[in-house]
């Protein structure tokens, strides 16, 4: 099983555990992750400004893709929503899609609308398939409580997605965790915002939105967060030691990725899982599973 692995921007900068363990699990099932050189900007953060040079962006990668005769594996869930949307949106609209490829052909690329898009997780979810991923189980996490962090655009639009997981009511990311043995923790506001969408333009506020959030798993009683989004870990991990500062709380909670749990149940070491990248220390946490940092 073969798809064009996009890294997006914030990944390379700011979250190479999330590849790294993206990479392990899934040669571990059977994934094979191919690197596209040229790859650019997925046009999300552009789409609010200039719509069509985000779907400009959005097609050249798509193009790539198709290029290369490759559906497209992302592990960003903004890079997912903005090249799915991005997809169907030139499949629908022609005229549209005929501009793009006017510009696109200046490089010598035309999308057709042949590509798929899809999340690391949906692909373990619905393409692998829950049986096939527990079979990888080699360590239990017994006893690890996990709260997960499902975000705004894994799921959203839902119409896109094909409905691939309930909006008001998540339950993909949890099914995949539970497969480790560990224990899935519910919590209030467990579909609310981490806050990143703001934080360039009001720290405050977005920090603030993301302390509401750990404040909720703290007291639902997880021992760690699991996340599929690198904005959301950016919000969670690295700027957990600011929230504590701005709002004088302490939490030192572990935010891991979803390929760093399941690699941890796959027999992987720390090492293997970037998991001496987090900034939220795990050593205390995962003690009995991983060993020392």
């Amino acid at each position: 099983m073969k798809y064009a692995l996009f890294l997006g921007c914030t990944i390379p900068a700011r979250s190479r555990h999330y590849e790294l363990s993206a990479r392990k699990v899934a040669g571990k099932v059977g994934i094979d992750l191919v690197d596209v050189e040229d790859f650019i900007c997925c046009g999300f953060p552009a789409k609010s400004s200039d719509r069509k040079s985000a779907l400009i962006l959005a097609g050249y990668n798509l193009a790539l893709a198709e290029k290369n005769n490759l559906d497209l594996c992302a592990l960003c869930s903004s890079c997912t929503s903005a090249l799915t949307e991005a997809s169907h949106h030139l499949s629908e609209h022609e005229d549209q899609r005929a501009e793009v490829n006017e510009i696109l052909g200046r490089l010598g690329l035309k999308y057709e609308g042949r590509v798929k898009v899809r999340h690391l997780a949906r692909i373990l979810y619905e393409e692998i398939g829950l049986e096939e991923v527990k079979k990888h189980v080699t360590r239990s996490l017994e006893g690890l409580r996990v709260a997960t962090h499902y975000g705004c655009h894994y799921i959203k639009p839902s119409e896109i997605y094909d409905n691939f997981d309930q909006v008001e009511d998540p339950h993909t990311l949890d099914e995949i965790v539970a497969l480790t043995g560990a224990t899935v923790v519910d919590y209030s506001n467990k579909k609310r915002c981490c806050g990143g969408p703001v934080l360039a333009v009001d720290e405050r506020t977005s920090l603030a939105v993301a302390k509401e959030k750990l404040d909720d798993i703290v007291e639902a009683g997880a021992d760690i967060i699991n996340v599929v989004c690198p904005f959301c870990s950016v919000m969670y991990d690295s700027n957990q030691k600011g929230i504590e500062t701005h709002f004088n709380v302490t939490y030192n909670l572990p935010v891991l990725y979803l390929t760093q749990i399941l690699g941890l149940a796959m027999g992987l070491d720390r090492k293997e899982l970037g998991l001496n990248m987090n900034v939220v220390k795990t050593k205390d946490a995962l003690a009995k599973y991983a060993g020392g940092e």
